[in-house]
């Protein structure tokens, strides 16, 4: 019987060839195997060799694959992948692909721009989490520049609101994986918790749905909505800074739940005490529970991350090239992906090897790299030449005005040059705190506006910079 239902597969892949490039079959539906078929349940299970293919085939090559199987098994077929995972150890992982007449669950209505509405929070079932189930705890590799927030967020995840992380409030620079984290929170509370209302949200999105809810007068629904959650995830929340009033609303939200101890996880590309324009009442309530910095990986963890992605992909990269990527990169594990995933079409496209080579290629035009990023040393040196005063000066507590000047400027240009927070940038520089950094980019920002001498002065310092690099 299995031979026929091979021979019935055979024909799909023969009208599949009529209907793509020779390139296109032999890349995507050449190394498709079939594996079986049962004709109770008209299950089709066949083997692809990695998650990427079958990511590729549901998102481009469904709709064909759908209208062959029904053409020649004359049903509609319910399609199974067998994804292999780690050729090495010969690991696999089934996977249901999307069958026919599958529909979003009611709650999609977050990803657009309607805001949800009193029905939404009247049929707790229906309400989608939002969450990317790939983003998981699994394949949230840890390391020295993660370990406390990967730690607290498991914590979080097994013990929702019951925690005093509440509200767990995460930031870091782009990059550095705060999306993975905050959805392996969600992901991992939902499967122990399934009853559990859970909602992960962008603050841009929720930001146009209490638009929306304005214009259409439900802002009442819309709040009662967010204060029914469990469990909500609000993620690059900076992006309210300038939009008071959606901080307001927000903060009868975050009011509500936590009164209610139910789960706040926050994330931003800064801490609360430099998120500016966010009224006290709010920043005190993002600081009552733990805050937690999510730092950029270093060498050995982007070495980690790429090992554990090319495990999962079946993916052959040479040690050596792997080193490269994990200097090259600059500690982003967003940018670290997507050379991955370029090395692995290029690899499947043109039937080769991954050398380095290839990998000095892709990574050019994947990477934005700086071979000299700019750091608070080169920039205390700089200072010090140019005023002809000691870094232990500068760096010691000391009122004296040539002094605070060049320690004012080296803040200030830190700001403009690193992407490091307020909080660190003073505890490199003399260890002082925030506010401190942030009062001296004011000074210096004002006195930039009132004197062009000091602009002048300060374009030939940054300048110099420049011929550096």
């Amino acid at each position: 019987m299995q031979n026929k239902q091979k021979a019935l597969w055979d024909n799909c892949l023969e009208i599949i060839k009529d209907n793509v490039t020779e390139q296109q079959f032999k890349t995507w539906f050449a190394p498709i195997v079939f594996e079986s078929y049962s004709d109770d349940t008209h299950t089709l299970l066949v083997q692809v060799p990695s998650p990427y293919v079958y990511e590729y085939l549901e998102q481009n090559y469904v709709g064909l694959l759908r209208k062959v199987l029904t053409r020649c098994f004359a049903t509609n077929v319910r399609l199974t992948y067998r994804i292999v995972t780690d050729k090495a150890h010969g690991l696999s992982q089934d996977v249901e692909g999307d069958q026919p007449g599958d529909v979003e669950a009611p709650m999609a209505t977050t990803r657009g721009n309607k805001a949800p509405t009193a029905l939404d929070a009247a049929i707790p079932q229906d309400l989608n989490p939002q969450l990317d189930p790939k983003k998981t705890f699994q394949n949230f590799i840890e390391g020295d520049s993660n370990k406390l927030p990967r730690t607290v967020g498991l914590s979080i995840a097994e013990h929702p609101g019951k925690s005093t992380f509440n509200p767990f409030f995460i930031y870091g620079p782009s990059g550095c994986g705060k999306t993975h984290l905050i959805n392996a929170i969600g992901v991992r509370s939902k499967e122990l918790y399934p009853k559990k209302r859970v909602l992960y949200v962008s603050a841009r999105l929720f930001q146009v749905q209490y638009t929306d809810a304005v214009r259409q007068n439900t802002v009442n629904d819309f709040i009662n909505f967010y204060q029914t959650l469990d469990v909500l995830i609000v993620d690059d929340i900076q992006e309210w800074a300038t939009s008071p009033k959606t901080l307001d609303t927000f903060f009868h939200i975050f009011d509500h739940l936590f009164r209610l101890g139910k789960q706040i996880i926050l994330a931003s590309d800064r801490p609360p005490v430099d998120l500016a324009g966010v009224k006290d009442r709010l920043l005190t309530r993002f600081s009552c529970g733990l805050i937690a910095e999510l730092e950029k990986p270093n060498i050995q963890l982007c070495i980690d991350i790429l090992e554990s992605k090319c495990r999962r992909d079946g993916l052959k990269i040479p040690a050596d090239v792997i080193m490269f990527i994990a200097q090259t990169a600059n500690g982003s594990v967003r940018d670290l992906e997507g050379v991955i995933n370029s090395l692995m079409a290029h690899s499947i496209v043109y039937n080769s090897n991954i050398d380095m080579r290839l990998a000095e290629r892709v990574i050019k035009r994947a990477v934005k790299v700086d071979n000299h990023p700019l750091t608070i040393d080169d920039i205390m040196e700089q200072l010090c030449q140019h005023y002809g005063v000691t870094q232990q000066n500068v760096l010691s507590k000391s009122r004296k005005r040539e002094f605070v000047q060049v320690r004012q400027l080296a803040m200030y240009l830190a700001q403009k040059y690193t992407k490091m927070p307020s909080s660190r940038i003073g505890m490199l520089i003399g260890n002082r705190d925030h506010s401190t950094v942030i009062h001296s980019c004011s000074a210096i920002e004002q006195r930039l506006k009132v004197d062009k001498s000091f602009r002048d002065e300060l374009q030939s310092i940054e300048n110099s910079f420049k011929l550096k690099k």
